[in-house]
């Protein structure tokens, strides 16, 4: 295999962004963690995994990058994730894998397990998670923000897999959900009242939820869960990164 990857590592508040000044860095993406900036420990986490390919990095300010030389390609970022991915696409195709450079823990296992599971799939689109309880078995002192579905209780990995052409449907609803963030009536329009009413009182599940997206898109996706809970650690605040230190001085 020779599969492309994207890193997303725009930031919409840049310099302004709590992470950047905390680490007096110009961007997020360069922050140091464990003395390594954040990007850094991404991509060469990606270059330890075989079966990938190219590696591009989708961010407002390319020359930020610069000194990673041959080692990516780089793409500026659009106003949004939805949309840096959507252009991105455009270059890159399918099938293609997604992260993002916040991802300071991200293992070569992890992404190897992610792969092979979704390969296995057969659908357009997956989307890496954790468990609540494998979080809390394996990382019980960090505090995450969790989809709580009928049958599951799960956090986001930030890791995808655009399998086909057809998973860039999925991408152009997050672009309109993402558009209407701040108008919950009109998001809810987009996934339909019987799903918001669903996800209100609990009954919807990870099979419907997945049926729902294939109505609406005609894209077949489906959550992988991974096996270690740290997965679900990315470094979004100050305390996510004082874990994430603490994390890879005792591997």
């Amino acid at each position: 295999m020779n599969i492309p990857v994207l890193i997303l590592a725009g930031s919409r508040d840049g310099e302004r962004d709590p992470l950047a000044r905390m680490g007096q860095v110009s961007h997020k993406a360069l922050l140091p963690i464990a003395n390594s900036p954040m990007i850094e420990r991404v991509l060469h986490t990606l270059e330890q995994v075989p079966e990938i390919g190219p590696i591009w990095v989708s961010i407002e300010q390319p020359g930020l990058l610069s000194h990673l030389g041959d080692r990516i390609t780089l793409l500026r970022s659009a106003p949004s994730p939805s949309e840096s991915v959507a252009q991105a696409l455009d270059a890159i195709g399918t099938p293609c894998l997604v992260t993002t450079a916040d991802h300071a823990l991200l293992r070569p296992e992890w992404v190897r397990e992610f792969i092979e599971k979704s390969r296995t799939a057969n659908v357009d689109l997956t989307a890496g998670i954790a468990l609540k309880e494998t979080i809390l078995r394996d990382v019980p002192q960090t505090k995450r923000t969790y989809i709580r579905l009928a049958d599951i209780q799960f956090s986001g990995c930030n890791l995808f897999w655009l399998a086909t052409p057809q998973a860039k449907a999925v991408v152009a609803l997050w672009q309109r959900l993402q558009r209407y963030r701040k108008q919950p009536l009109r998001m809810a329009m987009i996934l339909g009242l019987p799903t918001i009413l669903r996800t209100l009182t609990r009954t919807l599940s990870s099979h419907r939820l997945e049926e729902r997206i294939h109505a609406l898109t005609g894209a077949r996706i489906r959550l992988i869960p991974l096996s270690d809970g740290r997965a679900a650690v990315d470094v979004d605040k100050p305390a996510d990164a004082a874990l994430a230190e603490q994390l890879l001085s005792h591997p």
